[in-house]
């Protein structure tokens, strides 16, 4: 009996200090299959916006446009601004997180803008030629690419150009795919954010709001 109870006891402070541990070690495990699981809910977000943007170009019955609107022979007959950035793009918008599972959708803040030819005189819509520069789109002057970390979310806002026809603003062409018997390189990029508070937020080395973000481009498709 004498050298039972300290076994006991020993017992007892083993799980008392390797308990907590194995505690911490599974909720990290389960933080960070979190993570995991949310970023990429969030890229199949940003994977269907885009993709519906790049369908529904300006020939279709109901495109989303980017700020610039195509002019002159480039115009469409069918063309008008229906899922438009002034009115967040609603349908863009429904269609990305349309396809998140397991949060909360309207916490997911989605933006977009458009990339293509530039002449030199500054304006959009122009043709893959060598005097014409293809040029990268920003959203509230960032390059969502390769700076996505200084977006703020949610999305601002982008920031138009001085008039229909000039890429001076963030959107470097209009959501024009085909025109004339010509296909127009133009591409739009979808950026998606979530702030995120996963379990146990603020405890030990767990952040209480995590910032998750993702970008995706896709071509322009012509509407048959």
């Amino acid at each position: 009996m004498r050298l039972k109870q300290p076994r006991r006891g020993q017992a007892l402070v083993e799980f008392a200090l390797v308990f907590p541990i194995f505690m911490l070690l599974l909720m990290t495990i389960v933080v960070f299959g979190l993570f995991v699981f949310y970023n990429q809910q969030l890229e199949n977000v940003a994977r269907e916006a885009a993709r519906y943007s790049a369908v529904h170009s300006t020939s279709a019955q109901c495109p989303t446009v980017s700020r610039l609107d195509p002019t002159g022979p480039n115009m469409a007959n069918s063309y008008f601004r229906c899922d438009a950035p002034e009115d967040g793009w609603p349908r863009m918008v429904d269609a990305g997180r349309s396809k998140a599972w397991g949060m909360s959708t309207s916490g997911i803040s989605i933006g977009a803008c458009w990339s293509g030819y530039v002449d030199s005189m500054g304006n959009a819509d122009a043709l893959p030629a060598s005097s014409n520069a293809l040029t990268g789109c920003t959203i509230n002057r960032v390059d969502p690419r390769t700076h996505p970390d200084n977006l703020a979310c949610p999305v601002a806002a982008t920031i138009g150009g001085t008039t229909t026809a000039k890429a001076d603003g963030d959107d470097k062409a209009s959501s024009l795919a085909f025109a004339n018997g010509t296909a127009y390189p133009t591409t739009i990029t979808v950026y998606a954010c979530y702030r995120w508070t996963p379990p146990l937020s603020g405890f030990l080395f767990i952040p209480s709001t995590i910032t998750l973000r993702a970008v995706i481009t896709e071509s322009m498709q012509r509407q048959q």
